[in-house]
């Protein structure tokens, strides 16, 4: 099973680039984030004719994510749990099928900017609504991949210019100690299994250049179960997407897992 996540940065200004993509690549399921369109406004019919199932949580605008499965998809879930009155759309999840059935969210964090800002207190509050979702989900022992957009760059390894980041939200310490709570749950970060050389960035600004000098981060991750992580056989990112024309900040990182 080839589960991708991808922030698609505005699902329906880049559909073009998307949907050529999804052809060659086909991933079994895919997460997406960032659709900035409401449920209606998604382009379900593009991919159905692709032969993919479709779950949406929208939102008007900003935020927005999406499961996309080849197979069914059942115990559909929007929105993380505990949210009172949080009406952001940052999280879907679902049980896909296939020989073995895997539950797949799809994650968009908050940035958090600036900080010492209530945008920033959100941005840890949402992190201890994940991880105690996550505990949750961890006592059921299946193959579960929590996939997405973290917005937290998890060491100095994962920044071309980590002295750049020292003052946003995505570098914070209180940042990291909260990725490292999630991940110490029992969680693996897929790439940091696989591979873990520094580089494997994710996400490139618009601004300065960014692209062209390689200034990259990583902060689109998978954390998977022991159950998931015992059957990962690869991760692959996929650079050339950057490359193209109106293209995404974040590129497609695919995780292949023996399902």
């Amino acid at each position: 099973m080839r589960i991708a996540t991808w922030n698609v940065n505005s699902i329906n200004a880049r559909l073009e680039n998307v949907l050529a993509w999804f052809e060659a690549a086909s991933p079994d399921v895919a997460a997406l984030q960032e659709l900035k369109c409401i449920d209606e406004k998604f382009p379900t019919e593009a991919f159905e004719r692709l032969g993919y199932n479709v779950a949406v949580h929208g939102q008007k605008t900003y935020n927005g994510v999406a499961l996309l499965s080849k197979t069914p998809m059942e115990d559909v879930t929007r929105g993380l749990p505990e949210g009172d009155g949080d009406d952001h759309a940052r999280y879907i999840e679902a049980v896909t099928g296939g020989t073995t059935p895997c539950r797949v969210a799809s994650i968009y964090l908050p940035n958090g900017n600036p900080i010492g800002t209530e945008k920033f207190a959100y941005k840890l509050a949402w992190f201890a609504r994940l991880r105690k979702h996550a505990q949750g989900l961890l006592a059921l022992e299946e193959p579960l991949a929590l996939v997405g957009d973290y917005n937290a760059i998890p060491g100095p390894e994962d920044a071309d210019k980590p002295e750049d980041w020292l003052g946003d939200a995505l570098f914070q310490p209180e940042s990291r100690a909260a990725w490292r709570a999630l991940k110490n749950l029992g969680l693996t970060d897929a790439y940091e299994q696989v591979d873990g050389r520094a580089g494997g960035y994710t996400f490139w600004d618009y601004q300065a250049g960014a692209w062209q000098r390689n200034h990259g981060i990583r902060i689109d991750h998978a954390l998977l179960s022991p159950q998931a992580a015992d059957r990962l056989r690869s991760v692959t990112i996929h650079r050339d997407v950057r490359a193209t024309e109106k293209p995404s900040d974040h590129v497609p990182v695919v995780f292949e897992l023996d399902l």
